[in-house]
């Protein structure tokens, strides 16, 4: 089995943490490489993405790894981030531009996610190893597929170590943009991004604003089985299992699970790779 890690959010209430405390449970005897955080920008959630780090590290003994934006923060906010983070002994970021949130006036004193890997690498030198984001069906806001592609290349020119891909049901997608970021002379690896169906409604919001593509016939298929739940999560986990053999056969080089904070439908996954 290739490495894996999983990708949680930040609880805010209690029962929010004890959802979290159950799935990081449940999750963590799959021995993951890390559990990453997502980061919660702007106003008094800064502070979430720390605490949960810390909470993964202290109380389950797992490497939290936390993601951190630019978008909204000075340069200041993200310096005292990183000497925060390494005094929890983090050793690795998550660096992603990030989106604007609603309102936000203030973008903040770095624009994009290269600029952030830059003020990493000065602040720190080769301490984080530090992962970035990758597009292969193309960041919904790039002006094209080949633009968007140079982008990524500027984050790793810039010190990347790595990258996480944006989740995809088409593995064609996936081998096709590595195969464009080898002919660039990107040399990092490629993580695939893999987004376990639990929610179909929830995951079609989710791909129309993050630009991945969920091929039609899986639609059709969801819509055949109505309130067939038991067929739906079997369907699901099959699809997605077999998804990640195709991945691991072509050569992936581990798998990185988007789990919403759940850890039953990552699970069914991993099962089913075993």
């Amino acid at each position: 089995m290739l490495p894996i890690s999983f990708e949680f959010y930040p609880p805010k209430t209690d029962e929010q943490r004890a959802q979290l405390d159950r799935s990081v449970q449940r999750l963590k005897a799959h021995a993951p490489q890390f559990m990453s955080v997502t980061f919660g920008a702007g106003g008094s959630t800064l502070s979430h993405t720390p605490e949960t780090v810390q909470r993964l590290r202290s109380e389950h003994g797992v490497a939290g790894v936390p993601h951190l934006t630019c978008v909204g923060g000075s340069r200041e906010e993200i310096r005292q981030l990183l000497k925060l983070y390494r005094a929890l002994g983090c050793d690795r970021v998550v660096a992603l531009r990030g989106d604007t949130p609603s309102g936000m006036v203030r973008s903040g004193d770095l624009r994009y996610a290269s600029e952030l890997v830059e003020l990493i690498r000065a602040e720190h030198g080769d301490h984080f190893h530090v992962e970035v984001a990758a597009y292969p069906e193309t960041h919904p806001q790039a002006e094209d597929a080949h633009v968007d592609l140079r982008n990524f290349k500027t984050k790793v020119d810039a010190g990347a170590n790595g990258a996480i891909t944006q989740y995809f049901y088409n593995t064609d997608a996936y081998f096709r943009f590595v195969d464009d970021a080898r002919a660039l002379g990107i040399e990092v690896p490629i993580v695939p991004g893999i987004m376990p169906i639990s929610n179909f409604s929830q995951l079609k919001r989710f791909s129309e604003a993050c630009g991945a593509e969920i091929p039609r016939w899986i639609g059709q298929r969801m819509r055949a089985y109505g309130d067939d739940a038991d067929s739906i999560r079997e369907f699901a986990a099959d699809f997605v299992a077999q998804l990640c053999r195709r991945l691991v056969a072509g050569g992936a080089p581990a798998l990185h699970f988007y789990t919403l904070n759940l850890a039953k439908p990552t699970l069914n996954v991993l099962e089913r790779l075993r």
